[in-house]
């Protein structure tokens, strides 16, 4: 049996043996879907990324003899530490052979990493933080995920769990069709015009004039409505300039909506097509021409996801929520959308989750963050 060993990552070579190892991984796994390249390089601190800014990483690969068999990254998110008073590490991009040395052998490097800086407890999977992809697939294999959502083999949670990892919060994701609305929308429409009328709420898109600004500005609402979210840290405004030129192109205006008391949002709801098909066509490679093909024709694109619904938290429990929720349906179905995907919802959400069930939507997947330590 080939001995197991871990380095830390320091070369340029290295840096592509760690992107590369998902595509060997997975070679056979029809429901993985690539991750976008470039993207992958700053989100794991190869390249510049805002995140990075304040924040530390340090990746690892595992080789079985010669060959690599994991890859994991110790991310050190002072944000998060600073936020929530404590000394807590976290590790993401965990990718492993199904053999518990690989495992463990990362996991064990990890955390003499953090160690070195006087930190004995760990959270994850983060990639890099809960502002981005996070949490492992522990139920709901037997089909693709959705744009930005994780994915992983089920002999993970294995692997994790024999280290001594335990849960500390699951996340759901949701289905909704298109033929479930009318019933919705006949118990919820005289509710939500009664939300209106009573605060002048108006419902807009996003302004394909001022596109970049108002993107900025429903992030802005994004951090500074869960800010008692649990996990939760706000992006930098750096971060936020990022994201926003991220998904200039991604978002469609039609799917994304503000909700205005007075002239100002006090709301907001993203959704953004199901890129995922069209990733996998140009296996992750946006260029020379890979973002001509993702980009083209995104009515085509009939499934969506539903990524958040956002509002600041003094007009929360005034049911604002519904009242984007409801002015997305004649947009969703004018744009001939099918089916959609609410992803993620906290397990600690219970309003969401409540609304979403009562609605008819259906769980179809689970992910989970772990704990380890004292």
């Amino acid at each position: 049996m080939s001995e197991v060993t871990v380095r830390p990552v320091r070369t340029r070579w290295e840096q592509k043996q760690f992107l590369e190892f998902p595509w060997r991984l997975y070679r056979d796994d029809p429901n993985w879907v690539p991750p976008l390249r470039n993207n992958q390089r700053g989100l794991v601190g190869f390249a510049p990324h805002p995140f990075y800014e304040r924040n530390e990483a340090q990746a690892f690969l595992a080789f079985r003899g010669n060959e690599v068999a994991g890859r994991i990254l110790a991310i050190l998110n002072r944000g998060h530490n600073e936020r929530f008073n404590e000394q807590r590490g976290f590790f993401g991009f965990f990718e492993s052979v199904d053999d518990e040395r690989v495992a463990h052998a990362l996991f064990d490097a990890v955390r003499g990493w953090f160690a070195e800086r006087g930190i004995e407890k760990l959270r994850g999977p983060t990639n890099p933080s809960l502002n981005y992809e996070l949490g492992l697939l522990i139920d709901g294999f037997d089909s693709p995920p959705t744009f930005m959502m994780t994915y992983n083999p089920p002999y993970y949670e294995r692997l994790i769990e024999s280290y001594g990892f335990r849960k500390t919060q699951d996340l759901y994701a949701y289905w909704g069709h298109v033929s479930m609305l009318p019933k919705i929308r006949e118990k919820l429409k005289p509710v939500c015009d009664k939300i209106v009328e009573r605060y002048n709420v108006k419902i807009r898109m996003l302004n394909k004039r001022r596109f970049l600004e108002d993107v900025e500005l429903f992030l802005s609402i994004y951090n500074r409505s869960l800010i008692n979210t649990w996990g939760f840290v706000p992006m930098t405004p750096a971060e936020v300039r990022h994201m926003a030129k991220g998904l200039r192109w991604l978002m469609v205006p039609e799917l994304a909506l503000g909700a205005e008391v007075d002239g100002r949002v006090v709301g907001a709801v993203f959704c953004l097509p199901d890129y995922n098909q069209r990733i996998k066509e140009i296996d992750g490679r946006l260029f020379p021409f890979g973002f001509i093909h993702l980009l083209r024709n995104k009515r085509a694109i009939k499934r969506v996801r539903v990524i958040s619904t956002n509002v600041l938290p003094e007009y929360q429990l005034l049911g604002f929520g519904l009242v984007l929720l409801d002015g997305l349906v004649p947009k969703a179905l004018e744009w001939g959308i099918e089916e959609a995907e609410f992803s993620w919802v906290l397990e600690s959400n219970a309003l969401s989750r409540g609304s979403l069930e009562k609605g008819g939507a259906k769980l179809t997947k689970t992910y989970r963050l772990y704990d380890f330590g004292p």
